[in-house]
């Protein structure tokens, strides 16, 4: 089976070398280490976030990451209190990043390969600048089925 450059799949193939600088989330929301898990449930719920990135400090010199599933997994399934929680101590460090440059497909990849769903990125200095989160991908996948009409999904 041959495809012609007009066909909706060759357009959708086309879609996934965009680029995720193209689909991330550029508002990071900070989170220091030492604050209480209910505080960043309160960060969360106010900003409708389902991740924070953990601020890098003297004693933790690597950004680091909490999410939604974090606090299911960490607190609420493990019946602890929130207000007695230190970020620390539920958060993932070192990050798994991604670059702006990098394509959405391989940032999916990225992201199952890991089983994760949130991803910040990062620029060459390695400062976060951004996250893509699987539900970005929603709208990627709507815009792949779009093929050029995806202008009003971005």
């Amino acid at each position: 089976m041959s495809f012609s450059p007009n066909s909706t799949l060759s357009k959708g193939v086309d879609k996934m070398q965009d680029l995720v600088k193209d689909w991330m989330i550029d508002l990071v929301v900070y989170i220091d280490p030492d604050s209480p898990v209910l505080e960043a449930l309160s960060k969360m719920r106010r900003r409708y976030l389902n991740s924070l990135i953990v601020q890098k400090t003297s004693d933790s010199p690597e950004y680091g990451i909490v999410t939604s599933t974090d606090i299911c997994d960490k607190i609420v399934a493990q019946g602890k209190n929130p207000a007695e929680v230190k970020i620390r101590d539920i958060m993932a460090s070192p990050l798994i990043s991604v670059d702006p440059q990098q394509t959405i497909f391989d940032c999916a990849k990225l992201m199952s390969e890991h089983h994760i769903h949130h991803l910040p990125v990062v620029d060459k200095n390695k400062e976060v600048i951004g996250m893509i989160s699987a539900t970005d991908f929603l709208v990627v996948a709507e815009a792949l089925a779009h093929g050029d009409r995806d202008q009003q999904l971005r």
